[in-house]
């Protein structure tokens, strides 16, 4: 299968400047490789660096070394090396990543949230608007809502606008950071299934998913990841051993 995104030697500190310049490691040569059509889910315990490691690989943070190697329009990009308007389009159009948080424009409706992306993206406006409408409907937000901004919304309302706004666009890669957290059971059973979906498109994902149900209908590999420890993957079929 074809390999969406290989990350390699990615160390990562953080230096308490408040506190003495105490440093902190987080993980260190950590390497990870992620295929069309798989979802590889980041495992540990609390604190041991999982969403470091997602938000390393989104270019949030900048790890101390390593690659993290994408293929963006037909070329291969070292993400951690890229300028910073090349990390621009290489999420425009590349690497989707849905957070535990929406963050959006106030007062923008909930409709347009979901669809700029996908316009952004050169999907034609009709297009957009009715794959967001689609999108909305699964995940159960009400019509009567779509025009108005998410600000105003519930913590689970957010969310699943949010996770809607990640999947409009078949990104080759996409993040996602616990997208079932703040989710009732009948939402996590849309997302797993949207997720599968993806995974049937060819999507390479990676991420953080702390329900172990969602976990087992989704991981195809579990990455094992430990504060400065090495790291190491685990088959999906070893997840009852792992969790255990």
């Amino acid at each position: 299968m074809t390999i969406r995104l290989h990350a390699k030697g990615l160390t990562k500190t953080f230096t308490l400047h408040t506190q003495g310049g105490i440093v902190l490691p987080v993980f260190d040569d950590v390497e990870l490789t992620v295929k069309a059509g798989e979802c590889v889910c980041l495992h540990g315990p609390s604190g041991a660096g999982k969403s470091t490691l997602l938000r390393s690989l989104y270019a949030n943070y900048k790890p101390d070394a390593g690659q993290i190697l994408v293929k963006h329009l037909g070329q291969t990009v070292d993400l951690l090396a890229a300028e910073p308007w090349e990390v621009v389009e290489i999420r425009r159009s590349t690497i989707g990543y849905v957070s535990q948080f929406l963050r959006v424009i106030p007062r923008v409706g909930a409709l347009n949230v979901v669809t700029e992306p996908a316009i952004a993206n050169g999907m034609p406006a009709a297009e957009a608007t009715a794959k967001a409408q689609e999108l909305l409907m699964r995940l159960h937000i009400p019509q009567r809502l779509w025009s108005l901004a998410p600000a105003t919304f519930s913590g689970g309302e957010q969310q699943r606008v949010n996770i809607a706004r990640g999947f409009i666009v078949d990104y080759p890669v996409l993040l996602l950071d616990e997208p079932t957290a703040s989710l009732d059971a009948a939402n996590r059973a849309t997302v797993v299934d949207l997720i599968n979906e993806a995974k049937s498109r060819g999507i390479a994902i990676v991420g953080i998913f702390h329900d172990e149900e969602v976990r087992e209908a989704v991981a195809d590999r579990l990455f094992e990841i430990g504060n400065q420890t090495a790291t190491r993957t685990v088959p999906a079929v070893a997840l009852a051993e792992v969790l255990s």
